[in-house]
Protein backbone atom coordinates (compact mmCIF):
# COMPACT_ATOMS: atom_id res chain seq x y z
CA UNK A 1 0.00 0.00 0.00
CA UNK A 2 1.36 3.41 -0.92
CA UNK A 3 1.54 6.31 1.51
CA UNK A 4 -1.02 8.25 -0.55
CA UNK A 5 -3.47 5.33 -0.46
CA UNK A 6 -3.05 5.02 3.32
CA UNK A 7 -3.82 8.75 3.78
CA UNK A 8 -6.97 8.54 1.64
CA UNK A 9 -8.20 5.49 3.54
CA UNK A 10 -7.47 7.15 6.90
CA UNK A 11 -9.49 10.27 5.90
CA UNK A 12 -12.42 8.14 4.73
CA UNK A 13 -12.35 6.12 7.95
CA UNK A 14 -12.34 9.32 10.03
CA UNK A 15 -15.37 10.76 8.25
CA UNK A 16 -17.32 7.52 8.33
CA UNK A 17 -16.35 6.73 11.92
CA UNK A 18 -17.77 10.01 13.18
CA UNK A 19 -21.17 9.26 11.69
CA UNK A 20 -21.11 5.56 12.52
CA UNK A 21 -20.24 5.98 16.21
CA UNK A 22 -22.94 8.56 16.84
CA UNK A 23 -25.69 6.74 15.01
CA UNK A 24 -24.73 3.27 16.24
CA UNK A 25 -24.77 4.53 19.81
CA UNK A 26 -28.11 6.22 19.33
CA UNK A 27 -29.63 3.11 17.81
CA UNK A 28 -28.18 0.85 20.52
CA UNK A 29 -29.63 2.90 23.35
CA UNK A 30 -32.96 3.38 21.60
CA UNK A 31 -33.23 -0.37 21.00
CA UNK A 32 -32.98 -0.94 24.76
CA UNK A 33 -36.22 0.92 25.35
CA UNK A 34 -39.40 -1.10 25.58
CA UNK A 35 -41.78 1.85 25.64
CA UNK A 36 -42.62 4.46 23.09
CA UNK A 37 -44.52 6.88 25.32
CA UNK A 38 -43.51 10.36 26.28
CA UNK A 39 -43.33 9.67 30.02
CA UNK A 40 -40.94 7.50 31.98
CA UNK A 41 -40.65 3.81 31.17
CA UNK A 42 -42.42 2.95 34.40
CA UNK A 43 -45.42 5.10 33.46
CA UNK A 44 -44.52 7.97 35.79
CA UNK A 45 -45.24 11.52 34.79
CA UNK A 46 -42.35 13.62 33.58
CA UNK A 47 -43.44 16.59 35.71
CA UNK A 48 -43.06 16.66 39.48
CA UNK A 49 -46.17 16.22 41.59
CA UNK A 50 -47.21 19.19 43.69
CA UNK A 51 -48.24 16.86 46.53
CA UNK A 52 -44.84 15.18 46.77
CA UNK A 53 -42.67 16.20 49.68
CA UNK A 54 -39.45 17.89 48.60
CA UNK A 55 -36.38 15.74 48.82
CA UNK A 56 -32.86 17.06 49.16
CA UNK A 57 -31.25 13.78 48.12
CA UNK A 58 -32.98 12.07 45.21
CA UNK A 59 -31.33 8.76 44.33
CA UNK A 60 -33.61 7.66 41.51
CA UNK A 61 -34.71 10.50 39.25
CA UNK A 62 -38.15 10.61 37.71
CA UNK A 63 -38.18 9.95 33.98
CA UNK A 64 -36.98 12.66 31.64
CA UNK A 65 -39.63 14.94 30.23
CA UNK A 66 -40.96 14.28 26.75
CA UNK A 67 -39.07 17.24 25.34
CA UNK A 68 -35.72 15.67 26.37
CA UNK A 69 -36.46 12.34 24.69
CA UNK A 70 -34.54 11.50 21.55
CA UNK A 71 -31.12 11.74 19.94
CA UNK A 72 -29.18 15.00 20.24
CA UNK A 73 -25.97 15.76 18.34
CA UNK A 74 -23.18 18.33 18.77
CA UNK A 75 -19.53 18.63 17.83
CA UNK A 76 -16.69 19.29 20.25
CA UNK A 77 -13.01 19.58 19.36
CA UNK A 78 -13.66 18.08 15.91
CA UNK A 79 -15.60 15.09 17.27
CA UNK A 80 -19.29 14.24 17.01
CA UNK A 81 -21.01 13.80 20.36
CA UNK A 82 -24.38 12.04 20.46
CA UNK A 83 -26.55 12.34 23.58
CA UNK A 84 -29.44 9.87 23.56
CA UNK A 85 -32.27 9.98 26.11
CA UNK A 86 -34.93 7.27 26.25
CA UNK A 87 -37.22 7.17 29.29
CA UNK A 88 -34.92 7.36 32.32
CA UNK A 89 -31.92 6.09 30.36
CA UNK A 90 -29.27 8.39 28.92
CA UNK A 91 -26.05 7.81 27.03
CA UNK A 92 -23.25 9.77 25.40
CA UNK A 93 -21.32 8.41 22.45
CA UNK A 94 -18.41 10.41 21.04
CA UNK A 95 -15.99 9.72 18.24
CA UNK A 96 -12.71 8.63 19.68
CA UNK A 97 -14.35 5.96 21.81
CA UNK A 98 -15.98 7.82 24.70
CA UNK A 99 -19.05 5.90 25.89
CA UNK A 100 -21.10 6.96 28.91
CA UNK A 101 -24.41 5.68 30.26
CA UNK A 102 -26.72 6.61 33.09
CA UNK A 103 -29.95 8.44 33.79
CA UNK A 104 -31.87 11.57 32.83
CA UNK A 105 -34.72 12.98 34.83
CA UNK A 106 -36.11 15.44 37.31
CA UNK A 107 -34.22 15.95 40.57
CA UNK A 108 -35.25 18.68 43.00
CA UNK A 109 -37.22 20.43 40.22
CA UNK A 110 -34.17 20.44 37.90
CA UNK A 111 -33.67 18.40 34.73
CA UNK A 112 -30.45 16.46 35.33
CA UNK A 113 -28.31 13.97 33.40
CA UNK A 114 -26.03 11.67 35.41
CA UNK A 115 -23.58 9.45 33.54
CA UNK A 116 -20.74 7.04 34.22
CA UNK A 117 -18.14 6.89 31.49
CA UNK A 118 -15.88 4.02 30.46
CA UNK A 119 -12.18 4.73 30.64
CA UNK A 120 -12.48 7.28 33.45
CA UNK A 121 -13.71 10.16 31.28
CA UNK A 122 -15.31 12.76 33.55
CA UNK A 123 -16.05 15.69 31.21
CA UNK A 124 -19.74 14.79 30.88
CA UNK A 125 -20.78 12.96 34.04
CA UNK A 126 -23.23 15.43 35.62
CA UNK A 127 -25.24 17.76 33.42
CA UNK A 128 -28.00 20.24 34.16
CA UNK A 129 -30.41 21.05 31.33
CA UNK A 130 -30.47 24.82 30.90
CA UNK A 131 -33.07 24.89 28.12
CA UNK A 132 -34.76 22.66 25.59
CA UNK A 133 -37.18 23.13 22.70
CA UNK A 134 -38.12 21.05 19.66
CA UNK A 135 -34.72 21.45 18.00
CA UNK A 136 -32.14 22.63 20.55
CA UNK A 137 -30.94 21.31 23.92
CA UNK A 138 -28.48 23.24 26.12
CA UNK A 139 -26.71 21.32 28.89
CA UNK A 140 -24.11 22.60 31.35
CA UNK A 141 -21.74 19.81 32.40
CA UNK A 142 -19.96 19.96 35.75
CA UNK A 143 -16.73 18.63 34.23
CA UNK A 144 -14.35 20.55 32.01
CA UNK A 145 -16.81 20.63 29.09
CA UNK A 146 -19.03 23.43 30.41
CA UNK A 147 -22.12 24.31 28.35
CA UNK A 148 -22.89 22.46 25.13
CA UNK A 149 -25.67 23.08 22.64
CA UNK A 150 -27.13 19.99 20.96
CA UNK A 151 -29.33 19.76 17.86
CA UNK A 152 -32.08 17.16 17.67
CA UNK A 153 -31.50 14.35 15.16
CA UNK A 154 -34.74 13.13 13.59
CA UNK A 155 -35.33 9.89 11.73
CA UNK A 156 -31.80 8.52 12.18
CA UNK A 157 -30.31 11.42 10.20
CA UNK A 158 -27.74 13.94 11.33
CA UNK A 159 -29.21 17.42 11.69
CA UNK A 160 -28.21 20.05 9.15
CA UNK A 161 -25.99 22.95 10.10
CA UNK A 162 -23.51 21.06 12.29
CA UNK A 163 -20.08 22.66 12.26
CA UNK A 164 -17.38 20.52 10.72
CA UNK A 165 -13.69 20.36 11.50
CA UNK A 166 -11.22 20.58 8.65
CA UNK A 167 -9.74 17.24 7.61
CA UNK A 168 -5.98 17.20 8.33
CA UNK A 169 -3.81 16.73 5.26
Amino acid sequence: MTTATARVRARARGRGAALAVGLAGALALTACSSGGGSGGEDGTSASPSSSAAPSSNVTSPAGASAELQGSWITTAHGKIVALVITGKKAGIFATGGTVCSGTAGIEDDMRMIRLTCAGGHEDRTTGMVDSVNGTTLKVTWSGGTGQETYTKAEGGKLPSGLPTAPVPR
